[in-house]
C-alpha cells in the first residue's frame, strides 16, 4: 500500500482559510509560512507541496477572492434597462463584500490591485460593470469614457462597502446611504435629456 495523502484537499482548504483570516486582519508581513502552517495544524512542508511557497499561497487566497466576485457579479441578471443592471450589480458587489468581509480585505488591501487602464481579463470582476455601461453609453442613458464611469462607480461602492464592513454605519443608515449614493453616481454620468426625464418623472409622483 501507498503512504496515505497528508497534502489533501482538507490541508489545502485549511491553509487558505487560514491565510485569508491572515492577510485580512494583521499585517501582511506577519504572514509567515509557521505562523499559518500552525494556524492550520499543518507543516510548512504542506505549503511548499500544495502551493510553492508563500507566495503561491497569496495567489491562492487572491483568485479565490477574484473568482468569488466575478461568479456573483456575472450571475446578476441583465435586463431592458441598463440603468436598473448597474443598480443590481452594485447590489450584487456589496452583498459578496458583507458575506465574504475577510476575502473582500484581502481584494482590495493590497494583494489584488485595481488598474483602471489594464487590460480586463475574461473572469476579472470588472467585466460585467463595464458590459453594463456600454450597454447604457451605446442607449445614450450615459455619457462619458466606460472605463472612467466605472472606476468612479467602483471607487464609491468600495467606499460604502468600506465602511459599513469596519462598524462605521449602522445597518439602517447603510440601507439608505446606498440607496441614495448610487443613485446619486449614476445620475452624475446621465445624459442630460435623461436626466431631465427621470427628475420630471420622481416630482410627477
Amino acid at each position: 500500500m501507498g503512504r496515505p495523502r497528508t497534502n489533501d484537499e482538507a490541508v489545502k482548504e485549511r491553509l487558505v482559510e487560514c491565510a485569508t483570516e491572515m492577510l485580512a486582519t494583521r499585517p501582511r508581513e506577519s504572514l509567515t509560512l509557521r505562523a499559518v502552517a500552525a494556524a492550520a495544524e499543518a507543516s510548512t512542508t504542506a505549503v511548499y507541496s500544495l502551493f510553492g511557497g508563500k507566495d503561491g499561497l497569496i495567489g491562492a487566497v487572491r483568485d479565490r477572492a477574484v473568482a468569488g466576485l466575478f461568479q456573483d457579479l456575472s450571475a446578476t441578471k441583465t435586463s431592458a434597462d441598463p440603468l436598473a443592471d448597474l443598480y443590481a450589480l452594485a447590489v450584487a458587489y456589496r452583498r459578496w463584500g458583507r458575506g465574504h468581509s475577510h476575502l473582500y480585505t484581502v481584494l482590495f488591501g493590497g494583494v489584488q490591485s485595481f488598474d483602471p487602464s489594464g487590460e480586463v481579463g475574461a473572469s476579472d470582476p470588472i467585466r460585467p460593470l463595464l458590459a453594463a455601461i456600454d450597454r447604457a453609453l451605446a442607449a445614450s442613458i450615459l455619457v462619458g469614457e466606460a472605463t472612467s464611469i466605472a472606476l468612479s462607480i467602483w471607487a464609491t461602492l468600495h467606499g460604502l462597502v468600506t465602511l459599513e464592513l469596519a462598524g462605521a454605519l449602522d445597518a439602517a443608515t447603510a440601507q439608505a446611504a446606498f440607496r441614495s449614493t448610487i443613485h446619486a453616481t449614476l445620475r452624475g454620468w446621465m445624459t442630460p435629456s435623461v436626466f431631465r426625464s427621470l427628475r420630471q418623472a420622481e416630482l410627477a409622483h
